[in-house]
């Protein structure tokens, strides 16, 4: 029978992924966490982790494995409250995927808050250029844009959110009033590059803005941001990060704008944990509360 104890140091490797991190948050030496790794997978006659420049990181044994420590880790918590009638501090690392511009501009904003809650929870925030699998542990928590139509795991809305169009104040001073739709022809137009686009929800620009002039492309929406901020054209832009701006204009409200929607997904094996159902319960909470933010004002005319 193997040393439930060994289970501590399996876990804690496979959220740092470094045996001298994983050793300096168990308090010990690496090479206890080594040998303690090593006499884990001879009890179990498996190879849990594979070595690479990276670091360690998880077999298929180890991904087995992962779902059932982490669930023996949150029933021993439960446990020694239930019992002993103590608290016990939440720690550990969760992998958050998120879209670029919801990660930079809402959720890295707020985790200050988080870290007073739960001062032993690392958050690593990952920005999702691609759908990343939860099922390979690639992260614990992914912000999508739609509900996932297979696989297990559970999902709920964050909530919506809408891009307008946006210029720069100085930049629309050089030409006349844009009045209408047919106005923009105009002006040149920053957005994504096209082939580069994994995901469908993300294809909007052509259907919304009609055979428009592309002076910049950029996969990268902070890039984007600050391009149009400089003046170079106009683009869709999300609200959260433009309305706050006074130098930048909302161009054209009422016949412009995108409406998509966050979900959050997380792998059925991880809700429970509770590390991980902590960031759940502070991202749906941080995202809910403020449609005046993540929407805009309702007609646009507070930044126009």
């Amino acid at each position: 029978m193997y040393d439930w104890n060994d289970l501590r140091y399996f876990l804690e490797l496979s959220r740092q992924g470094k045996l001298v991190r994983a050793a300096a948050r168990l308090q010990v030496d690496h090479t206890t966490v080594s040998r303690r790794i090593g006499a884990l997978e001879k009890e179990l006659d498996v190879r849990l982790f594979d070595k690479s420049p990276r670091g360690y990181q998880l077999t298929d044994a180890g991904l087995r494995l992962l779902p059932l420590a982490e669930r023996i880790e949150t029933e021993s918590n439960r446990l020694y409250q239930d019992i002993a009638g103590k608290d016990t501090r939440l720690g550990g690392t969760v992998r958050v995927a998120a879209p670029e511009a919801l990660g930079s501009q809402v959720i890295a904003r707020h985790v200050t808050g988080f870290r007073r809650e739960h001062p032993g929870i690392e958050i690593e925030l990952v920005a999702e250029t691609r759908r990343m699998s939860l099922s390979k542990r690639e992260a614990d928590i992914a912000i999508s844009f739609s509900r996932p139509e297979s696989g297990r795991l559970v999902a709920w809305k964050l909530c919506d959110y809408r891009l307008r169009l946006y210029g720069a104040r100085d930049y629309l001073a050089g030409y006349p009033a844009i009045e209408s739709i047919d106005d923009l022809a105009d002006h040149g137009f920053v957005t994504y590059i096209d082939d580069l686009i994994e995901m469908p929800e993300l294809r909007f620009f052509d259907a919304t803005v009609k055979n428009a002039r592309v002076v910049f492309r950029s996969t990268n929406v902070s890039a984007q941001y600050n391009a149009i901020l400089d003046g170079i054209g106009l683009g869709l832009v999300h609200c959260f990060m433009a309305q706050a701006e006074p130098r930048l204009q909302v161009i054209l409200p009422q016949e412009v704008s995108v409406e998509r929607a966050y979900w959050l997904v997380v792998h059925e094996d991880l809700r429970a944990v509770a590390r991980v159902d902590a960031v759940c319960k502070f991202l749906t909470r941080i995202l809910g509360r403020n449609p005046a933010l993540m929407m805009g004002a309702q007609d646009g005319a507070a930044r126009g």
